[in-house]
């Protein structure tokens, strides 16, 4: 299985013959590698329904009718515009053929903002997200703050690999998150969420030197792992 980082919370799995992508945020993304056309996953994992995780899954999604899995409210809003999704819900998992996707609790928010109109629709609770495949176990904790049930998480599901925000502001930051790595107890924990607009600037070497027992690893955009 190779697993790699993309800029902000895009995280890209290949694995049992399908490529998958997390919160597909391209277009418009500063520290992004990858190009909208030249992406065409089989799949889209996504958080929750802010713009920044969003992105661009329609465009993408419509290439090869790519099946989006997400919270209830986000898969009917994709299905309204003639998507194939898969909904869940957090606590709730399901059996795909490329391996099993699990969601999880996250404390943020979930919805679309236009700005031009000032309207918001709501999209559901924020989720984190497990996926276990080829005897593997990746956590992509989507945009939260610290809560005590990671260590729950990390019990139930022992993780070979998380994906953390640690931009502060409107996720943990460094400090917090490094209490969360330590909750997780996963094999290696991985920065993301940082740097790509001012208000979430870190330095993730920070987060890193923070961590205490757990294998920190900062991942540039488009640098791999061999799960």
């Amino acid at each position: 299985m190779k697993v790699s980082f993309h800029g902000h919370s895009i995280v890209k799995v290949e694995t049992e013959g399908k490529t998958i992508l997390f919160d597909p945020f391209i277009t418009g993304n500063s520290q992004t590698d990858l190009k909208v056309e030249e992406e065409s996953p089989d799949v889209i994992i996504l958080t929750h329904g802010h713009g920044d995780h969003i992105g661009d899954t329609e465009a993408l999604a419509r290439k090869k009718n790519a099946l989006i899995i997400a919270n209830n409210e986000i898969a009917n809003y994709f299905a309204w515009k003639g998507l194939n999704t898969h909904p869940l819900h957090i606590g709730g998992s399901y059996q795909f053929d490329f391996g099993k996707v699990k969601l999880t609790q996250a404390f943020h928010g979930s919805a679309v903002v236009d700005d031009e109109k000032k309207e918001i629709v709501y999209l559901g609770m924020p989720t984190g997200v497990l996926l276990m495949a080829e005897g593997k176990t990746i956590y992509h904790a989507g945009d939260t703050g610290l809560f005590s049930d990671m260590k729950l998480i990390g019990e139930r599901h022992p993780i070979d690999l998380a994906f953390l925000p640690i931009g502060d502001n409107f996720t943990m930051g460094p400090e917090d998150a490094a209490v969360a790595a330590t909750f997780l107890q996963a094999k290696t924990v991985v920065p993301i969420h940082y740097n790509t607009f001012p208000l979430i600037q870190q330095d993730p070497q920070k987060f890193i030197d923070l961590l205490d027992g757990v294998n920190g690893k900062v991942m540039k955009a488009g640098d791999a792992i061999e799960l």
